[in-house]
């Protein structure tokens, strides 16, 4: 029991859970918003944005493929959004931070360990180098 106990302790564990309570709950959020704004819009634009009712019959058996043709579309769409309105600003907002990072160390031409730029020898191999 005390193993199981340690495993669902684990930092790894405790994440993952919180990932897919957040995940979960921003996956209705962004389902709330496609609902409420773009199936509108796109309702506007091209008319009702629901083809549920679509389907085709073959031997007595109904195939209602607009079911799916629904789903896909608002897969898309979901998928639009997410990227549009949070993985593109924030691969921007990721980039700007990165670009005050400044290099704080240097490669040991000797033996290749990471060293601080202002050293004049290498705490691994106590080779001198000259400063950079």
């Amino acid at each position: 029991m005390g193993g199981f106990k340690k495993f669902l302790m684990r930092g790894n564990m405790v994440e993952l859970a919180v990932a897919v309570v957040i995940g979960a709950a921003f996956g209705a959020l962004v389902t709330s918003f496609v609902n409420s704004f773009v199936g509108p819009l796109i309702a506007l634009v091209g008319g009702q944005p629901d083809f549920s009712e679509l389907a085709f019959t073959v031997s007595g058996t109904r195939f209602p493929y607009g079911v799916f043709l629904t789903a896909l579309i608002s897969f898309l769409i979901i998928a639009a959004v997410v990227y549009f309105l949070v993985v593109l600003p924030m691969g921007k907002l990721v980039e700007r931070l990165a670009r005050h990072d400044e290099a704080t160390e240097r490669e040991c031409p000797q033996c290749l360990s990471d060293i601080p730029l202002k050293a004049a020898r290498c705490k691994y191999c106590t080779s001198e180098i000259a400063p950079a």
